[in-house]
């Protein structure tokens, strides 16, 4: 069984290389460029887990993260911050959510594949 992961980024560059690496990996990624859609896909279709960019607009991935978690149908998905900002590790720790990650910007191969098996075996 193919799991899907939603990618929800709004840097075009950064979709098509999730894309290529989580193809690869053997997941179906559905990219997505902005938290309001997101949240759209994420309630028709519950992925497996969720890439979530914090730095977004009009939805931030924090407030895309709230609503998440607000839903009790989807706040057990794994969700995975993806970011470059140095200030999200401690904002992230002050949430005490198990089932949220982080990947810093720019990512390796090996990090994304071992967070991602991390949250999904």
């Amino acid at each position: 069984m193919i799991r899907k992961i939603v990618v929800v980024e709004d840097d075009q560059p950064t979709l098509d290389l999730m894309d290529i690496l989580l193809k690869k990996l053997g997941y179906e990624p559905v990219l997505i460029t902005n938290g309001l859609d997101a949240l759209a896909n994420v309630r028709s279709e519950p992925p497996a887990l969720i890439l979530l960019d914090i730095m977004m607009s009009p939805l931030s991935g924090w407030e895309f993260l709230e609503n998440l978690r607000a839903e009790n149908n989807l706040r057990e998905i794994p969700v995975i911050l993806f970011t470059a900002s140095p200030m999200v590790p401690g904002q992230m720790a002050a949430l005490h959510d198990p089932k949220l990650g982080i990947l810093q910007k720019p990512v390796t191969f090996d990090e994304l594949k071992t967070t991602i098996r991390h949250f999904l075996e």
